[in-house]
């Protein structure tokens, strides 16, 4: 065997070439092929079982009648896989992938030339974080926020009770409704029994007004003008005319904040205060962890803008499978059944940064020796243990599944890391209100 060419960059025209593709001759000795293959049928001669001959007789003609082409294909194969694995640690590369690996001629002669093309993981300098600038949001719970999300909770429960007035908003009812597109019932718009709660977008903004004002009993026909966008392309702009008949309005009942409500949340000693208090912790862990959640994400965006490196093709590829194969099994989970068709293409998008951010963590950790101690994993494992009302059971459960603790541990190493870049960024802090760091429920 010929010692191998020097690691080339792949020619430019080449669709499966990218920034970091490379290429190598390979050389390969021809009798050192026959010979393997040799090897190979006379280790296949000694097990081949063919009618009209006993187990282990069958002449080596005969075997290489049989075999002789997938003896040869396997020689070849892992002849030259030895070959490219000794050039590229001789040349000391890091390969991304697998090679593509072509013959280059008619393979004829006494050595044999192949082309393997490839790509080699980024070699890349970080950049310094001192001159970057990030915003870390800062919220204290304030007795306010409890009683927000009291109220919340409140109507999240609440109840409805018929009255005697109008519908208005955030009512309950109950509907009848009939459409007719020039005097004629169209598909999709007879309802009977329907109820609904007006102001929760269950139908269209038109109808819902129509309904507002309207009492128990009430009967009416109005016209209505599907939205030019509206799914429906044989109604979309189309107007229609609705039957309509209101059969019940029930007003909100919102649960006061008493001995039932409480013990209903979970609190067993009935006490408004006790329920306070839990609201109140929970609420001090749930702003922590999304606060920590924005911090992160602009961390990792800081870090992304800054090393703008190029990326394997073949990890992104192996980057779309995983999530179009995650996604697949998620669906599967919540009940879809039968061949569920992706397209890769609607995964690249989240696969490209998710390796090029792999490919940013891996080197600073390497680098700053960023990596997550036992301590600290231990450490994270109880936090989250807290939480539960039995957290050795918990502990044990983490500890028992080396893919859980795999995962405890890539949080913890983000974590270290956000922890550095922290230390060496320029650091502001703003402060933000209680809806927009829970979201516009404050949930």
């Amino acid at each position: 065997m010929s010692t191998p060419e020097t690691v080339q960059e792949a020619p430019a025209a080449s669709v499966e070439t990218s920034p970091l593709a490379r290429t190598i001759e390979l050389t390969v000795a021809a009798k050192e092929v026959e010979a393997a293959t040799d090897a190979r049928l006379a280790r296949m001669g000694k097990t081949l079982k063919i009618a009209g001959f006993r187990p282990g007789k069958v002449p080596a003609k005969v075997v290489k009648q049989h075999h002789g082409m997938q003896a040869h294909e396997e020689a070849l194969n892992e002849i030259v896989g030895r070959a490219f694995g000794e050039a590229i640690t001789q040349q000391n590369l890091k390969v991304a992938g697998y090679p593509r690996i072509e013959p280059k001629g008619d393979l004829l002669g006494e050595t044999l030339t192949f082309i393997a093309t490839f790509e080699l993981y980024p070699e890349f300098t970080l950049a310094d974080v001192a001159s970057a600038e990030i915003e870390r949001p800062v919220h204290e719970v304030t007795a306010a926020d409890v009683d927000k999300t009291l109220e919340i909770l409140r109507k999240q429960r609440v109840g409805y009770e018929n009255v005697d007035r109008a519908a208005q908003k955030e009512d309950r009812v109950v509907i009848d409704f009939l459409g007719k597109k020039d005097g004629v019932a169209f598909a999709g718009g007879e309802a009977k029994d329907y109820p609904m709660v007006l102001g929760k977008g269950t139908l269209l903004p038109e109808f819902e007004a129509a309904i507002e004002g309207c009492t128990a009993g009430t009967a009416k026909t109005f016209d209505l003008t599907f939205p030019a966008e509206y799914g429906n392309t044989d109604l979309a702009g189309q107007t229609v005319q609705f039957d309509l008949n209101v059969k019940q309005v029930q007003g909100p009942v919102v649960p006061e904040l008493d001995e039932a409500f409480v013990k209903a949340m979970g609190v067993e000693s009935g006490k408004a205060d006790d329920l306070r208090a839990e609201v109140e912790k929970n609420l001090k862990g749930e702003v922590k962890k999304r606060i920590h959640q924005r911090v992160r994400e602009a961390v990792m965006e800081k870090l992304d803008t800054l090393n703008p490196i190029a990326v394997p093709k073949a990890m992104v590829e192996q980057e779309t499978y995983r999530l179009m194969q995650n996604t697949r099994e998620e669906m599967k989970q919540r009940g879809m059944k039968g061949d569920i068709p992706m397209q890769p293409e609607w995964f690249t998008d989240r696969a490209l940064p998710r390796v090029r951010m792999g490919l940013i963590l891996a080197q600073l950790v390497e680098t700053e020796n960023l990596v997550a101690t036992q301590e600290q994993i231990d450490a994270r494992i109880a936090e989250m243990a807290e939480t539960y009302q039995h957290p050795a059971e918990v502990v044990q459960w983490y500890k028992q599944d080396r893919q859980r603790l795999a995962g405890i541990e890539s949080e913890v190493l983000e974590e270290n890391v956000v922890a550095w870049v922290l230390a060496r960024a320029k650091v502001t802090e703003k402060a933000i209100d209680f809806d927009e760091i829970m979201g516009q429920q404050g949930l």
